[in-house]
């Protein structure tokens, strides 16, 4: 009867206290954040609670597992294995209050700031720093698991000898690996571009919408995904919409006819603007840029606040401009001339600019008068 009773206690025990510690701790968290509402902290901090329930488990049974006095020829192993459970709950838990902290502080970061790009640009560094982190932590969690057992001890003089080869042969055959491990980190912390940042790259425009530590990823206008190494950012010239602001200035051009009214096209463009809600309020003109034998080119300046934006205003300024032509002045738009040419009065008629050839005379001999 004791050798029944003795494990139920000891492991019924370790997960009665589990569960009840683990339910108090959960309690006091979400009582905290009905009452801290301006901080996500506590909120976030919930999301732990299920690697802090497997820390608290692993932690009892491990202590007290040599008191069940079950499965004793296992002891070792089960010991062991109750370790390693301890060390990935105790890394997973780290991982997750680390997250709530960035992220409460960031949190906090974008509530007082209210520019975007620097938000964005705060964004992008937490992201790649909580990588960092999620990637040290698994390291050291994994290198803590192959500690524990003796054969890894035993080998750990003869890992450190050979760690200088190791390193340049791993340095060598990772070079691009790291060189965009690098890349990352000086993108985040450069602020050379971040996450919603409008870019054209290899002559795609689109939006910068993953950034990790050795890709970056850009959502394009139609929705394809491009991905890159982050590499591609530091060694080669690329286009960034979004640095030092998002407002910026558009053209439309338009082929109209020599006789075009160009004042009213400028009142119409007002118009046009005035009744789109993309465009900022902050600049439109509207000038004749160049000149051909039919037709003459046209331009309509405008602004917006950011890329999307500016992309409607064009659409909808040449879309109207082309209707209001259309129905109003269709003789401005561009024609193909077949009318006869009309020559200035100095320039003789075509009748009588190059005269009709006169029949040559033919001389005849004198004829006899039969005299």
């Amino acid at each position: 009867m004791e050798n029944l009773l003795r494990p139920l206690i000891v492991i019924g025990g370790s997960a009665v206290l589990t569960l009840v510690i683990g339910w108090t701790t959960d309690l006091l968290l979400r009582k905290a954040d009905q009452r801290h509402h301006e901080t996500p902290l506590w909120g976030l901090l919930r999301r732990g609670r299920i690697p802090y329930q497997l820390v608290l488990c692993a932690a009892f049974l491990r202590a007290t597992y040599g008191e069940a006095q079950l499965l004793d020829q296992h002891r070792t192993a089960i010991g062991r294995a109750l370790t390693l459970v301890l060390i990935g709950a105790t890394a997973w838990l780290v991982i997750r209050i680390a997250a709530a902290v960035v992220e409460t502080s960031y949190s906090r970061y974008a509530r007082v700031h209210r520019d975007p790009a620097r938000v964005r640009r705060v964004r992008t560094q937490v992201t790649l720093i909580m990588r960092v982190v999620s990637a040290i932590v698994g390291v050291v969690a994994v290198a803590a698991m192959l500690l524990t057992f003796p054969a890894m001890r035993a080998a750990g003089a003869s890992l450190l000898a050979s760690a200088g080869l190791l390193g340049i042969v791993a340095g060598i055959a990772a070079q691009s690996t790291l060189s965009n491990l690098f890349a990352g980190l000086q993108i985040a912390f450069g602020d050379m571009v971040r996450l919603g940042d409008v870019v054209v790259v290899e002559g795609e425009w689109g939006t910068v919408d993953e950034i990790t530590l050795t890709f970056l990823t850009v959502r394009t206008w139609d929705e394809r995904r491009i991905t890159m190494p982050v590499s591609y950012f530091t060694a080669k010239p690329f286009e960034n919409w979004s640095r030092g602001g998002a407002q910026m200035t558009g053209t439309v051009f338009l082929h109209v006819d020599h006789t075009a009214p160009l004042p009213a096209m400028r009142e119409k463009l007002r118009d046009v603007l005035r009744e789109c809600p993309a465009w900022d309020g902050r600049l439109y003109n509207l000038t004749v840029t160049d000149s051909t034998p039919s037709t003459m080119e046209v331009r309509a300046l405008v602004t917006a606040k950011d890329p999307d934006d500016l992309w409607t205003v064009r659409v909808t300024v040449r879309e109207q401009l082309i209707r209001w032509l259309t129905e109003n002045h269709p003789y401005a738009l561009p024609r193909v001339n077949t009318a006869d040419a009309v020559l200035p009065p100095s320039h003789p008629r075509p009748d009588t600019h190059f005269p009709r050839p006169s029949r040559p005379r033919v001389h005849e001999p004198p004829r006899s008068t039969g005299r």
